[in-house]
């Protein structure tokens, strides 16, 4: 495995964080097993997406002492399918509202989503009638702590009560959520 010495940039994990973090990637293969062997740490693919992230910066852009950028975009793509970015809000949104007193699974949450143009030649985007814009729609749902639960994009021109659907507690995201949109 490639060590890494570098300066820190402001967007990387703390040790404290990276500890509540690491239990829930998923193990890196052993050598010998199937596919090739891990070359760079888990802890700097994550570093390097939160870069990306907090900066906006285009994929191609990310800085030359992070992992090859075909490596992150593989092991984002991987998790992103996988559903591994929202096993770890999950995980994090039921530590917070433990720590809180509350139950692990709110009972209730807030839908709210904001429309922001795109490019004319964008793909999928829609038309918001009500802001007079054409975009996309980024909804968000937080329980009642403003804790966010499920982040969906759709084009502009998807409504709060149609988002509220696939946020829903039938979606199989939360069990018992009343939504209040």
């Amino acid at each position: 495995m490639i060590q890494i010495t570098r300066q820190a940039y402001p967007t990387d994990l703390k040790n404290q964080e990276w500890q509540i973090i690491e239990p829930l990637l998923p193990a890196i293969s052993a050598v010998g097993t199937v596919g090739r062997p891990q070359e760079w740490p888990l802890r700097e693919i994550v570093n390097a997406l939160f870069y990306i992230v907090k900066t906006g910066c285009q994929w191609g852009l990310l800085p030359h002492d992070f992992p090859p950028v075909g490596t992150v975009y593989y092991h984002f793509g991987k998790w992103r399918k996988s559903g591994l970015w929202e096993q770890i809000n999950t995980a994090l949104v039921v530590q917070l509202r433990k720590a809180d007193g509350r139950e692990e699974t709110p009972s209730a949450g807030i839908l709210d989503s904001q429309t922001v143009k795109t490019t004319e030649t964008a793909e999928n985007c829609g038309f918001d009638a009500g802001k007079l814009i054409m975009g996309r729609k980024r909804h968000l749902l937080t329980d009642t702590n403003g804790l966010p639960l499920i982040v969906k994009v759709t084009t502009a021109d998807v409504q709060d009560a149609i988002a509220q659907n696939c946020c829903s507690p039938h979606s199989g995201h939360i069990p018992c959520l009343v939504v209040c949109a």
